[in-house]
């Protein structure tokens, strides 16, 4: 479990003045890393956010401005894919973001020489962070569980290995992308209940899921497994993901073996990871409703009990094509909150690997859709129109009960609280496009 030190000072300002405003995601407290591109170059690199800038770490590579002895994590951190960073371990990672946030503060005798490392946000293209080897997608909202569940056994919506064991199923990582995503509406099998035969149609049931991304850093052996007391320390940093489904194919395909078709069409994550690091301050204490089963062994630790969950904040929001034409404002749909989760961040690590199977840098974890305990907080259209039934109605009289061709939809998610510097995510959007009838 990551310790408090100088970086997560809340009175540290940062001499690029956007960072100190108390409403960008990218205070001096935060430093998360992307990879990107300036307008006009051909070349991506790694960069870290402060403020409405980006530090350029390839430019800074090329420069001494930081100490010597950080040019071997400098130059991997600067690479088109944080691969090999990632796979430096908490140490490279730390002193690196050590190293920033002092160059980046108020009286900084660095400031002149790093300026000129400043690329303005606004003109930059991102790709994706690393390489994505695979891509798994947990279950860890007991509330979207709970209530989605609901929708198909009233009676039982929870099976009885939820509580007991982190859900997950291996998902599609060539379909990912970056913030910005556009892609067709899917084709799929469908059958609906009172259809004798499945069709081959476009998804009528399509669908947004409000989730968190987990970035794996440094991996595990073949054969071996991670603890939970070292579990943390595989995991490099944290995004904001849109895992969207298909419902309508989900539903007939998804017995016995689970996702398929329904999940694999898009999936859409922010450009920006925060660090484990930046996120110390934002730790509450862990712990299941009485009653409920505690954990196994293998997945309890005193420190996951005293801080194991994450203070989240996070929204969903919604932009029709009518709203966009009319440049009208994107509305929210939904808030919820990531401490939440039934699992844990250590917990979701340490039984992805209890098997022997082993993780690699760039591996990305979802958590599943995550919903609160009540409706309002629901992180998918599936839960907030009933399964269909009932139409969200939206400010400018439209109505939902899935997504329609158009719609964009737009996740964020940022952390604050008392005496605490409020940091961000950024945020994720994806917009969906007509269905490709070519089959």
């Amino acid at each position: 479990m990551l310790k408090l030190n100088e970086t997560h000072d809340p009175g540290l300002r940062s001499w690029v003045t956007s960072a100190n405003d108390g409403v960008n995601d990218f205070p001096i407290q935060n430093l998360p890393f992307a990879v990107f591109r300036p307008e006009g170059s051909v070349e991506f690199r790694g960069g870290v956010a402060i403020g409405d800038q980006i530090v350029d770490l390839l430019v800074l590579s090329k420069s001494d401005v930081l100490p010597a002895q950080l040019r071997p994590t400098l130059v991997a951190a600067a690479k088109p894919e944080l691969n090999d960073f990632m796979a430096m371990g908490p140490s490279a990672w730390s002193s690196l973001r050590f190293a920033l946030s002092r160059a980046l503060r108020q009286g900084s005798e660095l400031e002149a020489k790093l300026r000129p490392c400043l690329v303005d946000q606004a003109n930059v293209e991102y790709k994706l962070p690393c390489r994505i080897g695979d891509f798994t997608d947990f279950y860890t909202s007991v509330h979207h569980a709970t209530a989605v569940g609901s929708l198909f056994r009233p009676d039982n919506p929870l099976l009885p290995n939820y509580k007991w064991v982190p859900i997950g199923y291996h998902g599609r990582a060539s379909s990912i992308a970056v913030s910005g995503q556009e892609f067709p509406r899917p084709l799929g099998q469908l059958k609906g209940p009172d259809d004798e035969t499945p069709s081959l149609a476009p998804s009528k049931r399509l669908d947004y899921e409000l989730e968190m991304g987990i970035f794996i850093g440094s991996g595990n052996e073949l054969g071996s497994s991670i603890a939970m007391d070292e579990a943390e320390s595989h995991v490099f940093g944290m995004c904001l993901l849109n895992d969207w489904s298909a419902r309508d194919i989900q539903a007939w395909e998804y017995q016995p073996l689970g996702p398929f078709l329904a999940k694999s069409f898009a999936s859409t994550i922010s450009p920006w990871i925060v660090t484990l690091e930046a996120l110390a301050p934002y730790r509450r204490a862990f712990s299941r409703p009485a009653g409920d089963p505690q954990p196994l062994p293998y997945l309890s630790t005193e420190q996951n009990k005293n801080a194991g969950a994450m203070d989240i904040k996070l929204e969903v929001l919604l932009q029709t094509k009518n709203m966009q034409a009319k440049a009208e404002a994107p509305v929210s749909l939904s808030r919820s909150n990531f401490s939440e989760s039934y699992w844990t961040v250590a917990q979701m690590v340490a039984h992805h690997s209890v098997n022997g199977c082993n993780l690699q840098p760039g591996d990305l974890l979802g958590t599943g859709t995550q919903s609160g305990p009540s409706h309002e907080e629901s992180g998918s259209m599936l839960e907030l129109s009933r399964g269909g039934k009932q139409p969200v109605q939206l400010p400018n009289g439209e109505t939902r009960t899935f997504l329609e061709d158009g719609d964009t939809i737009i996740l964020r998610g940022y952390c604050d609280g008392p005496g605490l510097i409020r940091l961000g995510f950024g945020e994720v959007t994806g917009t969906i496009l007509p269905a490709q009838l070519n089959c």
